[in-house]
C-alpha cells in the first residue's frame, strides 16, 4: 500500500447541500431556516452571552473582591476535636496517624484541627494549621500544639 492508495471509506464523503436553488432542490427559498426572525437572517446569530434583552449572567452577578483568593482556596483535611476525644493520653495527632486510625479517611490536603469539642487528655499535635480555640483547648489539657510544614497546595 501506498499513500495515492489511500481512499475514504465508501459512503463516508458527501457533497455539500447547495442551499436556495429552487423547491426541487429540497432547501429551496429560506434554506431550511424558517420563515423570519434572527436566526434565519444572514450574519449568523446574537453574539455569546445575550438572553435576548434581559440582563446577562455576566452583569448579575457581582464583581469578587479580592479575586485571586476565591479562585484557588487552599485545601485541608479538616478534623474538629470532638473527633480526639477518644485518643489515649500522650497521643501524636498527624494525618498518618489519624488515617491508620480510621478517624481521617481520605488525605484531601494537609490536616487543619478545629475548635469544636472537647479534650480532657494531654495529646502531641502536629499539623499545618489549627485554630485558636482548638490550640488554647488542647494546651488547657496539658498537650503541645506543633505547626509543621509549609501552607497547602492551592487546588
Amino acid at each position: 500500500m501506498r499513500l495515492e492508495d489511500i481512499r475514504p471509506q465508501p459512503g463516508s464523503k458527501r457533497r455539500r447541500r447547495r442551499l436556495g436553488r429552487g423547491i426541487a432542490a429540497g432547501r429551496g427559498g429560506s434554506c431550511g431556516r424558517g420563515m423570519r426572525g434572527q436566526k434565519a437572517r444572514s450574519g449568523g446569530g446574537p453574539r455569546p452571552g445575550f438572553e435576548g434583552g434581559q440582563t446577562p449572567l455576566y452583569r448579575r452577578l457581582p464583581k469578587l473582591k479580592h479575586f485571586p483568593r476565591y479562585v484557588r482556596r487552599p485545601q485541608y483535611t479538616l478534623v474538629n476535636l470532638r473527633a480526639l476525644a477518644t485518643l489515649p493520653a500522650g497521643s501524636e495527632v498527624t494525618l498518618e496517624s489519624l488515617m491508620e486510625l480510621g478517624i481521617v479517611t481520605t488525605n484531601d490536603g494537609p490536616l487543619k484541627i478545629l475548635g469544636d469539642g472537647e479534650v480532657r487528655v494531654p495529646l502531641t499535635i502536629r499539623a499545618a494549621a489549627i485554630t485558636a480555640s482548638a490550640k488554647a483547648k488542647v494546651e488547657a489539657a496539658g498537650g503541645r500544639v506543633e505547626i509543621v510544614g509549609s501552607r497547602p497546595a492551592r487546588s
